[in-house]
């Protein structure tokens, strides 16, 4: 501002007057920013701080990953579930190498000699730096059914004929522990979405009726929920799998086991359910409803649940990982699942003796998988926890 602008000594200072309209909400008008999180609904709520969670995204991103793998085992495993390689039993997972003469070849694994310590008995594996084989993508290896429907032979990856390519090793058969560890997955990270579902159901119905009609109704259901809380688990989960007939087919114990794990693990879903509905009950909305002749079960339905379904959403993913745990210490111990059958427990089941984990220690691997998809499930259900009740 220039000096000839300023009023001089004894002047009145200088006034502006708007000609828009007088608006008593002036004060109160809200920025394009503050419209966005003022009007928005729970659901963008959520997800809005949901992503603010970082590792909980990226244990979701991961989870997505396992479960897009597991619809496609048999393209990203390299060999048939049962594919035996006589000639490499007990063979220690291969390197990979890029290089050869200081020139750059591509992904290759050199060709073995296998020897037996007569000492240990034990097989050796020497790789034989004369010879190697390519690593190809997208190539033609074993013949497989596409979710039992679809024919095909394409794989991700394998290795040039003649040659062999065991990322991980194999097991007392020969066959690839990569490509079980991968059909195992379909089976051990499934089971806990199918016992969730019963469990849900369970805990819903259970929960609902206590929190809903409270008296006598909620003291036997706080009962029965005390005594099978109190009883030790693995006990129980191995009673109840030993009573599964042996002569059932793999289908019928792995739905068994699932059933059961779904039977035992509704208990704290529905004191979570019986708690919250203990105090929206007496809202004026439900009072509303029950005046204009709505049923319990309408009520509790279409009007209770919806009001904490993210929280029954966050319980439920972070309980997922208990019932993994539980099918494959099932598995582990020899009770739950078993061969042909082919999930992590049952791959772990074979590491049981002490001797063959020093000689062969890539046996216990599957070991990696289950404690990553458990850490993932855990993280990204406390995400869902703090995101489900948006306004703290």
């Amino acid at each position: 501002m220039s000096d000839s602008s300023l009023p001089k000594p004894g002047e009145p200072l200088g006034h502006f007057v708007s000609s828009d309209p007088f608006d008593p909400l002036a004060a109160e008008k809200l920025t394009p920013e503050q419209e966005k999180y003022y009007f928005a609904s729970q659901r963008q709520l959520i997800w809005w701080k949901f992503k603010r969670h970082r590792l909980a995204v990226y244990s979701s991103v991961f989870l997505l990953f396992c479960y897009f793998v597991i619809a496609f085992a048999e393209f990203f495993a390299p060999y048939d579930l049962a594919h035996r390689h006589i000639d490499s039993i007990y063979a220690p997972p291969q390197g990979i190498h890029l290089f050869e003469d200081g020139k750059f070849v591509g992904p290759r694994v050199y060709q073995r000699v296998r020897t037996l310590d007569l000492n240990t008995m034990k097989r050796e594996y020497a790789a034989n730096l004369d010879k190697s084989y390519a690593i190809n993508f997208f190539c033609k290896g074993d013949q497989y059914k596409l979710w039992g429907l679809i024919e095909g032979n394409r794989h991700l990856f394998c290795v040039e004929e003649g040659g062999t390519f065991f990322l991980l090793g194999t097991d007392r058969l020969g066959r690839d522990m990569f490509s079980r560890i991968i059909y195992g997955a379909r089976i051990s990270i499934t089971i806990g979405l199918i016992g969730i579902a019963v469990s849900f159901v369970l805990g819903i119905t259970i929960g609902g009726l206590a929190g809903y009609y409270g008296g006598w109704v909620d003291v036997v259901v706080q009962r029965i929920i005390e005594v099978l809380q109190s009883i030790p688990s693995i006990p129980l989960w191995m009673a109840l799998a030993a009573i599964l007939p042996v002569t059932w087919s793999p289908i019928l114990i792995y739905f068994g086991i699932t059933v059961i794990l779904g039977l035992l693990d509704w208990t704290g879903l529905a004191r979570a359910v019986r708690s919250k509905l203990l105090s929206l009950r007496e809202e004026d909305y439900v009072l509303a409803s029950q005046l204009l002749g709505a049923k319990p079960r309408r009520i509790i339905i279409r009007h209770l649940i919806p009001g904490f379904m993210s929280h029954l959403i966050a319980s439920a993913t972070i309980t997922i990982p208990a019932m993994i745990l539980g099918e494959t210490s099932l598995s582990f111990l020899g009770l739950g699942l078993r061969p042909p059958v082919t999930s992590w427990g049952v791959l772990l089941n074979e590491a049981q003796n002490i001797n063959v984990v020093v000689l062969y220690p890539w046996l216990i691997l599957p070991v990696v998988p289950v404690i990553l998809v458990i850490l993932a499930f855990n993280f990204m259900g406390d995400g869902l926890r703090d995101a489900a009740d948006p306004y703290h």
